[in-house]
């Protein structure tokens, strides 16, 4: 791709991708309840969809968080009750983070609510343009995450 063009490209995903980010952000902000923030439903949601077990070590790879960070925001789940922390039964070193049954159930709310906020703006898009929108974001996706010799894939 020619320089000129793929500058083009590069200032219109970025002008999309900030008022995209920006809007939805405010618009989940508003969906969560006082209890709980966007990053700790997006921790749950990723260990309820996982569907096992998860380490603090895992959270913060797949977060792009210190270990830290992924510390407090379990400590803020655990003391809400959403989230409890499970010693592995072979390895004293590790512990595994599940969640509680009102972690699952606020989950599985929260969800809905997103879900149906998101409705309202995905039903502009004809199935086709749905599909044309979401091959390439998932190309971008599936790239971010290939260690960098990865990276070059079939266009």
């Amino acid at each position: 791709m020619e320089a000129e063009l793929l500058n083009g490209i590069i200032a219109r995903y970025m002008a999309a991708n900030f008022t995209i980010s920006r809007r939805m952000n405010a618009i989940f902000r508003d969906a969560m309840p006082d209890i709980i923030t966007q990053d700790q439903y997006s921790i749950l949601q990723y260990i309820r969809d996982k569907g096992e077990p998860s380490t603090s070590s895992e959270l913060a790879d797949i977060f792009c968080v210190g270990k830290s960070t992924i510390t407090a925001i379990i400590t803020r789940l655990e003391d809400k009750l959403l989230i409890e922390r499970v010693p592995d039964k072979k390895d004293r070193r590790i512990t595994h983070l599940v969640l509680t049954l009102e972690g699952a159930r606020l989950t599985g709310e929260l969800e809905g609510k997103i879900r149906s906020t998101l409705e309202k703006y995905l039903v502009h898009f004809k199935c086709q343009e749905a599909e044309e929108f979401l091959q390439p974001l998932e190309k971008l996706a599936y790239l971010l995450v290939q260690p960098d010799e990865g990276r070059e894939i079939e266009q």
